[in-house]
């Protein structure tokens, strides 16, 4: 962590210098005039959850266990986003600081249902862990902080897909695939559901309630809704990476040295810094043979502007072959490493948060729980205690007929730092999909659904909510 900035973290390390502004396209003044046509619907459902990344799977699984007709629209081959196709199979702590398991519910389970061999982590005995030795052994696999282990599992990539799959259709959610959400339909003011674009053209999905699972907030910014989008390119966390693996590694030889002999690593680290501008250390993966890497963060790109996104991608595709031929050439365990996987989905911290009804910022780190919460979110260090998620969070401060869980729901820049985690994505969609279903169910808009229903229903889920109040709506 750096500086503070009117109350605000920077998280510097690592990241690197990004693209230069003469470089950007210069905007050409011309148009083209389409002509206006009607667009076949596609479906009529009760939610619509546009986008498959986390917030999105556990908002449809949330949302077709409760008894909703859900359409789930993922333009991509597989479920779970970032997590899958971003290849951030390191999941970053689900316990709090004392070991307590605080993301539970739809994601506990689907860690659960994980087999033995798709996920490498600390048995639940070691959570909350401050021993020494431990803690250092799990550090090296991303699994200890600030001394302390916390259940941050590494997964199989293709496993999670898997069960993410599975998992929604026991719930009975209709997945269309290769589906690009591009624009949501509005009637009366209020979100009606959304059009969306494939290999069939442009078609239209209705749907009592939508959510914008699109991590960006793409849906909910054409809606109108108000946002805030202040990237800043020294933050780590407003950075952007591809990331990819490694097969035939030795980790636990690797690891071994990194640790054992710190001066040889750091010359390491330097060598390759020299030799491709852009260089990463090796994280540990669910398994033994197979390395990760989390790519460079580069700074200066918008998530939301196209020739961004093809720079960062093609940058990292390159540095993934430069870094290959480092490690073999230096770095003991990875003599006969070979390009395993380079991951189809860029990654992406921060495009836009909502401006909603609530927002977490970072006064809420002092411990206070929400009346309206819906889940709990690991702190981002030991000083402070356990942050309450509410209601408000994921419901726009004006629009009607949509929910913003993920990473674009509302909260402050420092706070983002850790609610855009994985974990807390699949708490946030689990309690717009129970929301969104009850909703639909009882014929009001999200922010009229009384809160001790959502709060009710997410505890019989499994989820963890600390209170549950008389049942009051959530109002502007």
């Amino acid at each position: 962590m750096g500086t503070n900035d009117g109350g605000r973290l920077f998280f510097r390390s690592e990241v690197f210098s990004g693209r230069d502004p003469a470089r950007r396209r210069a905007p050409t003044g011309l148009t083209v005039a389409e002509p206006a046509r009607d667009t076949p619907v596609h479906a009529v459902c009760d939610v619509l959850v546009v986008g498959g990344g986390p917030a999105g799977w556990a908002a449809a699984v949330a949302a077709g266990r409760l008894g909703a007709r859900v359409i789930l629209l993922e333009r991509h081959n597989h479920l779970g986003g970032l997590s899958t196709g971003g290849l951030v199979v390191w999941i970053d702590r689900m316990t709090g600081w004392d070991g307590a398991l605080l993301i539970r519910g739809l994601a506990e389970e689907l860690m659960d249902r994980l087999p033995k061999e798709a996920v490498a982590g600390p048995p639940r005995e070691a959570w909350g862990s401050r021993d020494a030795a431990t803690a250092a052994w799990w550090a090296v696999r991303t699994a200890a902080f600030h001394g302390i282990v916390t259940h941050s599992p590494t997964v199989c990539p293709e496993w999670l897909k898997a069960t993410c799959l599975e998992m929604a259709a026991e719930a009975g959610v209709d997945i269309v695939f290769h589906a690009w959400g591009a624009e949501p339909i509005i009637r009366d003011g209020a979100v009606a559901g959304a059009i969306f674009e494939s290999k069939q053209g442009r078609r239209a999905v209705l749907a009592k309630v939508t959510v914008d699972g699109t991590g960006d907030g793409d849906l909910y910014a054409r809606a109108g809704a108000a946002f805030a989008d202040d990237v800043d390119g020294r933050d780590i966390h407003h950075c952007m990476n591809t990331a990819w693996v490694f097969g035939g590694v030795d980790m636990p030889r690797y690891l071994a040295w990194r640790s054992g002999e710190p001066e040889a690593f750091a010359a390491f680290m330097q060598r390759g810094k020299a030799a491709a501008g852009f260089f990463d250390k090796a994280f540990a993966s669910w398994r033994d043979d197979v390395a990760l890497f989390m790519g460079p963060r580069l700074a200066g790109y918008s998530a939301v502007e196209v020739d961004d996104l093809s720079e960062v991608e093609a940058i990292s595709h390159r540095l993934m072959f430069r870094h290959l031929e480092v490690y073999r050439a230096h770095a003991p365990g990875f003599e006969r490493a070979f390009p395993m996987l380079s991951a189809p989905q860029l990654g992406v911290r921060h495009a836009r948060r909502l401006r909603g009804v609530e927002a977490v910022t970072r006064a809420w780190w002092d411990g206070r729980v929400s009346e309206a919460e819906i889940g709990v979110s690991p702190s981002l260090s030991p000083k402070f205690a356990p942050v309450s998620v509410p209601y408000g969070a994921i419901v726009p401060e004006r629009l009607d007929g949509l929910l913003a869980p993920g990473r674009h729901l509302s909260c402050d820049a420092t706070s983002h730092s850790f609610l855009r985690e994985i974990p807390q994505c699949w708490l946030s969609g689990q309690a717009a999909g129970v929301a969104a279903a009850l909703a639909a169910a009882r014929g009001l808009v999200p922010r009229a659904v009384p809160v001790a229903a959502i709060q009710a229903a997410l505890q019989a889920g499994g989820a963890l909510v600390r209170t549950a109040q008389a049942a009051q709506p959530v109002v502007t």
